[in-house]
């Protein structure tokens, strides 16, 4: 557990000390609550609360995206010598793996926490049972795409070839989960992309606990677009919760795998020059 720790223990030492990573996240963040609220109020849907509709989704998708982008830096490590270092020493890969994947979740979910807060001062509603399962939430959304993001990053072996398969993915799937722009509102033509989507059923989850919707009906919840009704199937956020943890499980075994089987002896390493 030692070595775990260990990497646990650095990767939060570098997140706090890159400010200037932070500062992009609340600042985009921010823009994306500017520029969306105009159109979650334009587009005639019934909302009862549409700025705290729009801040679940952008919580939840600062997790998603800072999960995977805290994953490219063990490629930067690699790339600068230090992993190489780790990957030669007497530890199991698998040890190496679990402490990336661990880490990339927490910086996430403090992401998302300093979200929640800045949310708290402008209306969104949080209470102390709610609370622990928006945490909940999110952790279980970081481990799952810190997971997938050190699989491709074990794929993939380069920081480029890493950013640019992640902007393929992030991009699409982002603003295809209802997150910036309500399901309702997207042209029925996409509907079936939407639905396997697995964005659309983590952003669903999260509405539905951080909206305290628990005690509206299906009916609903379809409305609001926290459920859907695929073919006569109720996809409710239960089930997504529950699909969320099988995919959790999935990419969290086939990245320990790729990793542990990986080689990165080709990788080129670069080191600063002596002044």
């Amino acid at each position: 557990m030692r070595p775990i720790k260990a990497i646990i223990m650095r990767n939060l030492m570098k997140f706090v000390r890159d400010r200037m990573r932070l500062f992009f996240t609340l600042l985009m963040s921010g823009l994306f609550l500017f520029i969306f609220s105009f159109a979650t109020k334009s587009i005639g849907i019934n909302l009862a609360h549409p700025m705290n509709y729009l801040i679940s989704g952008i919580i939840i998708m600062t997790v998603f995206q800072t999960s995977l982008n805290n994953s490219m830096s063990i490629l930067e490590d690699i790339s600068s010598g230090f992993m190489k270092e780790i990957l030669v020493a007497p530890i199991a890969r698998w040890q190496i793996a679990t402490g990336q994947v661990v880490s990339s979740m927490i910086i996430s979910t403090l992401q998302g926490l300093i979200i929640i807060v800045v949310g708290i001062f402008i209306g969104l509603d949080v209470d102390f049972i709610h609370g622990i399962l928006m945490i909940a939430l999110m952790c279980l959304v970081g481990l799952t795409f810190s997971s997938l993001g050190l699989y491709l990053a074990s794929i993939t072996k380069e920081s480029a070839n890493y950013q640019l398969l992640v902007t393929l993915l992030v991009l699409p799937l982002t603003f295809l989960s209802g997150a910036y722009i309500p399901t309702m509102a997207l042209p029925k033509m996409v509907a079936p992309i939407v639905y396997l989507n697995p964005l659309t059923y983590t952003t669903s989850a999260f509405r539905y606990v951080s909206l305290h919707m628990e005690n509206q009906s299906t009916a609903e919840l379809i409305a609001s677009g926290v459920a859907f009704n695929i073919n006569g199937f109720i996809m409710t956020p239960a089930i997504g919760v529950v699909l969320i943890m099988a995919m959790g499980a999935v990419f969290f075994t086939l990245c320990v795998k790729k990793f542990s089987d990986a080689d990165f002896s080709r990788v080129k390493v670069f080191k600063r020059g002596r002044r």
